[in-house]
């Protein structure tokens, strides 16, 4: 699966550096690095609600205000460093099936 951060003006106003750092420590906390691709991404079109993160190769684990569905998986908007690793435990971990 593929995490996109979007780096684009908004976003990286918001702090999506930070949310880039954040998710690379949650990714190796959770041991998932060989699973899920970090990459930045230009703007995803939300930038009222960023910093947005598209999941792209899954779907959401739940639903909620954070979640907005794709074709490709969804995108999390409002992500910044405190929230990551809730939002990454919550709606893309359990997705990734992992026994």
């Amino acid at each position: 699966m593929i995490i996109k951060v979007c780096v684009g003006s908004s976003c990286h106003l918001k702090g999506s550096y930070d949310v880039i750092e954040a998710f690379k420590r949650v990714l190796k906390k959770y041991d998932v690095e060989d699973l899920v691709d970090l990459q930045a991404s230009f703007c995803l079109g939300h930038c009222a609600k960023g910093v947005n993160a598209g999941c792209e190769g899954i779907k959401p684990a739940a639903s909620g205000s954070a979640v907005q569905p794709t074709d490709e998986g969804f995108i999390l908007h409002g992500v910044n460093e405190e929230n990551a690793e809730e939002l990454f435990a919550n709606e893309i971990y359990p997705s990734l099936n992992i026994n």
